[in-house]
C-alpha cells in the first residue's frame, strides 16, 4: 500500500487550503462546483454600556441540491475529516457539497472552514473520493474514512523494526523517519527527546532513511547504524546517532571515514567490527529495507515521523500541536496518555 501525505488537508492550518480547490480541478479537469461561500452576518449595533460578544463565524445553510452523489456520505466525510483535524478544537467545519463528476463513481467533496483564531474568515477546501471508497485524491492520493491511518497503522506495527526506545509495546507507535546527514533532522532531536519524556507510553522507532542525492554520507553513516546496534544493542545506536548529529559538519571527504569511526567509539563499539559488518550484504538490505518501508507510507522527506499511521512533516509542527495530535491519535486508538504540561518552549 502507498500512502502519500496531504498538506493541504492533515497540516494544521495550511495556508494552502483556500487554493488547493483550483489546484485538483487544474490537475484533473474535473468541474469546479459552485460551492456557497460563507457570509459572516452583520453584528447587531452594540448597547450603550454592553461588551461587545467576540465574532462568530458561521456557515450558510446546506443547499440539498449540492448533494448529488450516493458515496461518500456526510457521515464518512465527517467521520474521515475529525481522524486528520479532531486534535484542534479550534476547527470547525461544514460538508457544503458532495457532488457526481463525470467519472463514474468519483465524487467531488467541498468543506467549508473556520477557525477560532481567525475569526470571521472561512475558507474553502475540495477533494475527491475514488469509486472503491477507499482513498481521497487532492494534489496527492491518501486513504480515506473515519479510520485513514489505520492500514498504515499496521503496516508499521508490522515492519517498524529499527532502533527502538521507550514503552515496549507498539500500541502507541511514533516512528522517526530520518537521515544522519540531514541539518534538519539533528534539529529536530529536540523534539523527539520532549515526546520521549511527555509519552512514556510510547515506542519510539528510528528509521535511518538517507537522502543521498543530497546527502552522499547518509548511507554510509546508516549502514554504520546498523551494525552499531547489531553488535551494542538499541542504546549504543541512539548514543551513536547523537554523536553524528553532533558532528555532523564533519561529514566530508575529507573527515567522513574518521567522523562515523569516533562516533562509533563513543557508543562503545568497535570501529573494525562495525566496517566489516557494514559491507555485508545483510547491512545494505537491512538500510534498503528501512528505504522500503518509507516509500510504501509516502515519506518524501526528512525528517518525518508516523503516529499511528499518520504521516507528518516534523521540522514543520510547532511542538505544541504535534503533542496534541499524538495525543489525539492515541485517543482514537483507545491508547490512554496523561499530558502534562511543556515547560520548554520550541519553534
Amino acid at each position: 500500500m502507498k500512502r502519500v501525505l496531504i498538506s493541504g488537508l492533515a497540516m494544521v492550518l495550511s495556508a494552502a487550503v483556500p487554493v488547493m480547490a483550483q489546484a485538483v480541478a487544474a490537475q484533473t479537469g474535473a468541474p469546479q462546483a459552485s460551492a456557497p461561500q460563507a457570509k459572516v452576518p452583520a453584528a447587531p449595533a452594540p448597547q450603550k454600556n454592553a461588551v461587545k460578544a467576540p465574532e462568530a463565524t458561521t456557515f450558510p445553510a446546506v443547499n440539498p441540491k449540492n448533494f448529488t452523489a450516493t458515496s461518500p456520505t456526510v457521515g464518512e466525510v465527517n467521520g474521515f475529516l475529525k481522524a486528520i483535524w479532531g486534535f484542534d478544537a479550534s476547527r470547525k467545519w461544514e460538508v457544503a457539497a458532495i457532488l457526481k463528476t463525470q467519472a463514474p463513481g468519483v465524487a467531488k467533496v467541498v468543506v467549508l472552514i473556520s477557525d477560532a483564531r481567525q475569526q470571521g474568515k472561512t475558507m474553502q477546501t475540495v477533494f475527491f473520493t475514488t469509486p472503491d471508497g477507499k482513498h481521497a485524491i487532492a494534489d496527492n492520493v491518501i486513504d480515506f474514512g473515519p479510520t485513514p491511518f489505520a492500514d498504515a497503522r499496521k503496516t508499521l506495527q508490522e515492519r517498524a523494526d529499527g532502533p527502538a526506545q521507550g514503552a515496549k509495546s507498539n500500541d502507541l507507535l511514533l516512528v522517526e523517519f530520518a537521515d544522519l546527514q540531514c541539518e534538519h533532522c539533528r534539529d529536530a532531536q529536540e523534539k523527539m527527546g520532549n515526546l520521549a519524556e511527555d509519552f512514556p507510553q510510547a515506542r519510539i522507532v528510528f528509521e535511518d532513511y538517507p537522502l543521498t542525492a543530497s546527502h552522499p554520507y547518509s548511507r554510509e553513516a546508516a549502514l554504520d547504524g546498523v551494525c552499531v546496534r547489531k553488535t551494542k544493542g538499541d542504546a549504543a545506536f541512539f548514543s551513536y546517532a547523537q554523536a553524528v548529529y553532533a558532528k555532523q559538519a564533519g561529514l566530508t571527504a575529507e573527515s567522513a571515514e574518521e567522523t562515523l569511526k569516533a562516533a562509533e567509539t563513543a557508543a562503545g563499539a568497535d570501529p573494525a567490527a562495525v566496517a566489516a559488518c557494514a559491507a555485508t550484504p545483510e547491512a545494505k538490505e537491512a538500510i534498503d529495507a528501512t528505504i522500503k518501508l518509507g516509500e510504501d507510507l509516502g515519506v518524501y522527506q526528512t525528517p518525518m515521523i508516523d503516529v499511528n499511521g499518520h504521516l507528518l512533516a516534523l521540522e514543520s509542527i510547532p511542538y505544541e500541536t504535534l503533542k496534541r495530535i499524538v495525543a489525539f491519535q492515541a485517543e482514537q486508538d483507545g491508547v490512554k496518555v496523561h499530558l502534562q504540561p511543556t515547560l520548554t518552549t520550541l519553534q
